[in-house]
């Protein structure tokens, strides 16, 4: 008899499938969901995939993620995919991709760097390295790597 994990539909929303292995939590604070939230949140840890493993899952009711958040689940989950549900059934799949450059959205590790100071400039990180991770700001030329990343929130 063949085991099965069942894990309720959602009818409108957004799924984030292939998380890499224990990021949920990760991708839950990029999404603002923590304890007290009103959203209905469906998350899945640890779950057998044959594309890459262990995966977890997040399923959010009724909310369609911004291009932002997208872009900051691609720092801890890089093979992610974001599925849009209309209906019970998917309308639209995208894959998390890391853009080449990071504007305002990894907070620089150097405390001397401008990004740091009462000024206010953004953040500005070129990614060098996609696996593993490696970053470098454009200002102070701090080098981050994929296990040290400050996501702002």
């Amino acid at each position: 008899m063949a085991e099965e994990l069942k894990v309720s539909k959602i009818k409108n929303g957004t799924v984030i499938d292939h998380i890499t292995a224990g990021m949920a939590p990760s991708v839950l604070r990029i999404l603002g969901i923590h304890t007290g939230s009103s959203d209905t949140v469906i998350v899945a840890m640890n779950v057998k995939s044959a594309q890459i493993g262990l995966k977890d899952m997040v399923k959010v009711e009724n909310r369609v993620l911004a291009q932002a958040a997208v872009r900051k689940i691609a720092l801890v989950a890089p093979q992610a995919t974001v599925n849009i549900i209309r209906d019970y059934k998917v309308a639209q799949k995208l894959k998390v991709e890391l853009p080449t450059e990071l504007i305002g959205i990894v907070r620089c590790p150097n405390r001397n760097c401008i990004t740091n100071s009462s000024e206010r400039v953004s953040s500005y990180f070129a990614v060098e390295s996609k696996d593993p991770l490696a970053l470098r700001c454009h200002y102070c030329e701090a080098l981050v790597d994929g296990t040290s990343v400050d996501i702002l929130l």
